[in-house]
């Protein structure tokens, strides 16, 4: 009950996919867990055992979800933290969730968020466990009629939905929001820029506001877990459904 995660959200978190018993892009995970407790000063867990035990627990499930969670540790009341405190791991693995197979090819429904996303750098692109904007955020609907929803910023810039990454087609350039001041940096959104660079597609990451959106070609979705979902509604306003979102998603085995 004195671990800083539970009282402060003070840690960091990867949810990754498990398929065969293997869990997906392990190394990239990994990578960002480890960048995660830098930027804050955890001390990083040792890599060989992390490793080692996210395995042995997801060895002989053909499809789940593991969570892996890293807090700076335990610590006596107040904002102050002890000096050497090792590290706490956590593991969870979990059902994997059932997604409607069309979303992938029909794509989905989003609305628009009311609650807005705070700006601090020195958050910016950290799965930090402090996500009480994005619960805020989907707390917002419950009817099914959208599957996700858009987040914006205080300055009114879009920056990701509640548990993805967003990306544009605008003509033949493929644009992402900024992370600069918020949001967080997903491992597929890593996959997706560096993908679409190798194959010729001018990329980049822009200041992205709901009129840009309305001029977009072309609008999807991307985490870990759904690969990639093409969006064909903003609230009301239908969107087409675009090759793109589908080239990629074939090329990275989704």
């Amino acid at each position: 009950m004195r671990d800083r995660g539970l009282h402060y959200g003070d840690g960091v978190f990867e949810t990754i996919a498990v398929r065969g018993g293997e869990p997906l892009r392990w190394g990239r995970h990994l990578s960002r867990l480890q960048k995660g407790c830098r930027r804050l000063g955890i001390s990083e867990p040792d890599a060989a055992i992390l490793e080692g035990e996210a395995r042995t627990l997801c060895a002989g499930y053909g499809q789940a979800v593991l969570k892996l969670i890293v807090t700076r540790g335990v610590g006596t009341r107040g904002y102050a933290s002890s000096i050497g405190v090792p590290a706490t791991r956590i593991l969870g693995l979990y059902p994997w969730p059932s997604f409607p197979s069309h979303n992938n090819s029909r794509g989905i429904a989003v609305r628009v968020c009311s609650t807005r996303l705070g700006i601090n750098p020195s958050l910016a692109g950290i799965k930090h466990l402090n996500r009480l904007e994005n619960v805020t955020a989907r707390l917002e609907w419950d009817d099914g009629a959208f599957e996700e929803g858009l987040m914006l910023d205080v300055d009114e810039f879009v920056i990701e939905a509640t548990a993805a990454n967003l990306f544009l087609v605008a003509g033949e350039r493929l644009l992402t929001p900024r992370l600069d001041r918020c949001g967080v940096a997903g491992i597929m959104r890593e996959l997706i820029l560096e993908g679409a660079s190798a194959r010729g597609i001018p990329v980049s990451e822009a200041r992205v506001t709901l009129a840009d959106l309305e001029a977009a070609d072309e609008l999807f979705l991307s985490n870990s877990l759904i690969g990639i979902w093409p969006i064909r509604q903003v609230g009301q306003r239908r969107v087409p459904v675009g090759p793109l979102a589908g080239c990629i998603r074939e090329s990275l085995g989704y």
